[in-house]
């Protein structure tokens, strides 16, 4: 019998390690049961300390946020829905427990001494408890911290940042519920237009088909980009700037400068000589009145040389080496 008290005393060595191992199962085994129910798991002070405890030989994943209006926590307020849908997804995708993971959740209003023992000032708090016993214990017992300093995080980038940190285990994925609001919305909405417009073609139709309307469209496209508009968009110009006296500036000096204002100047400009030539080349040979025609004729014309003249004025401010000028804007 002399094996005897060795045989105790290798026992009791044994038993807190048991005991311990015991504990962390019956504590997963709980939180797990309870989150088959109603997930994520509402702690409060108490049950956070238990959870969160050592020995741990699964992995917490704690949420602390504020969710009362006193707290004005907006970004509370936009995670959360995004945190009940992975929490919900997660644990319905392993009923079984085989990724040994529980979501819990606790507010400030059931949390306030574990929110001051972890000197806590802002939320939502985001915090990832590895196993510290087992096969999957990590180096450190430390939580792993979620940033949101990017604002709102969507349930995706939450599974992916988990998932990492559960490597051979089980990654059950997300699964959104059915959106019936939106695809019924695009449904009256493709409805009625398809009504709308198998209504409105054969009004719509003539204007599609008229040579003035494409004309009248060319012509515009052509004066915003010969004007410089697409220049405007890639160099984000100023749209005026000042003259060093006081003043304002509509032009910038050098061809390869300008305004915004500049541009709506030019195009103004191009869009009076585009104006005048259609007229003296189509509509005034249609005039039957010889009077009424000499008349248009020179004032058409007339138009046509004193805005070009100051086309040609606004060439030699941009740059006083261009060549050509002509009267009155010399």
């Amino acid at each position: 019998m002399r094996w005897l008290p060795a045989f105790l005393s290798a026992a009791l060595l044994a038993a807190p390690s048991l005991a311990a191992k015991k504990s962390a199962e019956e504590r997963f085994t709980a939180f797990h049961t309870k989150s088959l129910s109603s997930t994520p798991v509402k702690l409060r002070d108490n049950t956070y300390r238990e959870l969160t405890g050592a020995p741990r030989d699964y992995t917490a994943a704690v949420l602390l946020t504020a969710m009362d209006a006193r707290f004005g926590c907006q970004l509370c307020r936009e995670f959360q829905p995004e945190w009940d849908l992975l929490s919900r997804s997660w644990t319905n995708g392993d009923k079984a427990g085989e990724s040994r993971l529980v979501f819990g959740t606790l507010d400030f209003s059931d949390g306030r001494d574990v929110f001051m023992s972890l000197g806590l000032q802002t939320a939502p708090i985001l915090l990832l408890f590895p196993p510290t016993v087992g096969p999957h214990a990590a180096a450190s017992p430390e939580p792993i911290r979620y940033d949101f300093t990017n604002g709102p995080q969507t349930a995706e980038q939450i599974h992916s940042w988990v998932a990492r940190h559960l490597a051979d285990r089980p990654h059950p994925p997300i699964k959104r519920p059915f959106n019936w609001m939106r695809w019924i919305s695009t449904f009256v909405v493709l409805s009625g237009g398809l009504t709308a417009s198998f209504v409105a073609w054969p009004y719509v139709l003539p204007v599609i088909q008229s040579r003035s309307v494409w004309a009248a469209i060319t012509l515009i496209s052509i004066l915003l980009f010969t004007s410089g508009h697409m220049f405007n968009h890639i160099r984000n110009v100023p749209y005026v700037a000042g003259d060093g006296r006081g003043g304002v500036s509509y032009f910038a000096s050098g061809f390869q400068n300008q305004y915004g204002l500049e541009t709506q100047i030019v195009a103004a400009i191009y869009g009076v000589l585009a104006l005048s030539g259609i007229s003296l080349a189509i509509k005034v040979p249609r005039m039957t009145d010889p009077r009424a025609q000499g008349i248009a004729i020179f004032a058409w014309g007339g138009i046509l040389f004193l805005v070009y003249s100051f086309l040609l004025s606004v060439f030699r401010g941009k740059n006083a080496g261009y060549p050509f000028s002509l009267p009155p804007f010399m």
